[in-house]
């Protein structure tokens, strides 16, 4: 591997080439709005709905204020009831579980595959027949770092069990996941609903917070409407509590542009974590052959043949993983860790009894993971500094 010339600095992201880039066409659409002094849902959310419905696969799009609020509208309007349980990974941002307790529910967990970081379907099988599921009502796998879950498998044991199934694709706008039978499916397609994370730094994102629900279910998507706006089927008049979560038409303006761009940058994505994986073998930080994994060190994840994965994040395994960031941050190579502490160990879910050990595998992730500048403006440049570095640290 030719060593790479060091440089000023490579950010974690960078959001201002992409500016660069397509900066003219936001102004407009903002404009545009501006003018038509729609700002709360209107023409422009109704249009980016249709346009990200027909993107994903699905019948019907939702458009919320967040995320958060994107599984929460997909979890209440699957009839999760109070006092409900839903079963999740342990190894994921806050609100795949938090939106469990916002429903009323109970979030319960089973541990992740150690080569993907998603939801291991021996484990959710495991679960289920141990005979614990009685009040079980979903599952809610996600799709961390772009990457959809093992859906066949965990489909298949939702039918089993009768079982909603719900996608978190806050991660993974424009990955798919090609079937048994052949069939490609786009998440947010797959579930009975999914939801989408619009934040800044997500691959199409928005100017602030935004999100949106997918679904194939008309009654479904019915009732997030009424949710996102006060339980309102019409102004004044309310059939249920719900929620102020509406989506502001500027945000859905910026993401229409967005839309357009997104395919393309998903595909720079990946052939920026095939670079990387390639850097990596050439500077021996990966273990070739027939070796064991724990022989190099680092690891990388596995993508799996049936998922078409986007790279939200490029991510790794490092030993001395705290050392090597302090090693990146003096050279102001920008890094991060999705996520240090497991949902059963976050101090505000003592209350579901789980303790250290219950999880092995996410809590050995959260102690080695590290995800690399990832962005589809990224250099090849850029990419050599950063393995370099990682090798120079190593050596």
């Amino acid at each position: 591997m030719s060593v790479g010339k060091a440089q000023a600095s490579v950010p974690l992201l960078d959001l201002r080439r992409q500016y660069d880039r397509i900066g003219a066409e936001v102004l407009a659409a903002v404009e545009r709005v501006c003018a038509s002094q729609h700002y709360i849902l209107g023409a422009e959310v109704e249009a980016l709905e249709r346009e990200l419905a027909e993107f994903c696969g699905a019948r019907d799009a939702v458009g919320c204020a967040s995320g958060t609020d994107a599984l929460w509208l997909a979890i209440a309007s699957a009839g999760v009831q109070p006092g409900d349980q839903v079963l999740t990974t342990p190894f994921s941002f806050f609100a795949s579980s938090s939106a469990i307790v916002r429903a009323g529910a109970r979030p319960v967990f089973a541990d992740i595959d150690p080569h993907t970081f998603n939801l291991d379907p021996a484990q959710v099988e495991s679960f289920l027949r141990e005979g614990k599921r009685d009040k079980l009502r979903a599952l809610l796998p996600v799709h961390l770092y772009g990457q959809c879950a093992e859906m066949d498998a965990l489909q298949g044991l939702a039918d089993e069990f009768r079982l909603c199934l719900i996608e978190d694709a806050a991660q993974a706008i424009g990955g798919s996941w090609r079937n048994n039978a052949g069939k490609v499916q786009r998440a947010g397609s797959m579930g009975s609903a999914a939801a989408f994370s619009f934040y800044p730094t997500k691959n199409l994102s928005a100017y602030g917070e935004a999100g949106l629900v997918t679904t194939n279910n008309p009654e479904m998507a019915a009732h997030m409407r009424r949710l996102r706006s006060h339980g309102s089927p019409e102004r004044y008049i309310h059939e249920e509590f719900g929620w102020n979560c509406r989506l502001d038409a500027l945000q859905a303006a910026v993401l229409r542009v967005k839309l357009k761009y997104v395919e393309g940058w998903n595909q720079a994505r990946r052939q920026r974590a095939t670079r990387y994986n390639e850097l990596f073998a050439a500077a021996g930080l990966t273990a070739p052959g027939a070796q064991p994994e724990d022989s190099a060190p680092i690891q990388l994840p596995q993508t799996s043949a049936n998922a078409h994965h986007v790279f939200h994040q490029y991510v790794i395994r490092a030993y001395h993983r705290e050392e090597l960031r302090e090693f990146l941050t003096a050279r102001k190579i920008g890094t991060g860790v999705y996520y240090p502490v497991p949902l059963h160990l976050q101090p505000c879910f003592v209350y579901l009894g789980y303790r250290e050990g219950d999880f092995p595998e996410a809590e050995r992730a959260a102690k080695e993971v590290l995800a690399l500048p990832m962005f589809p403006e990224l250099t090849e440049e850029e990419q050599r500094w950063v393995v370099a570095s990682i090798a120079d640290f190593y050596c």
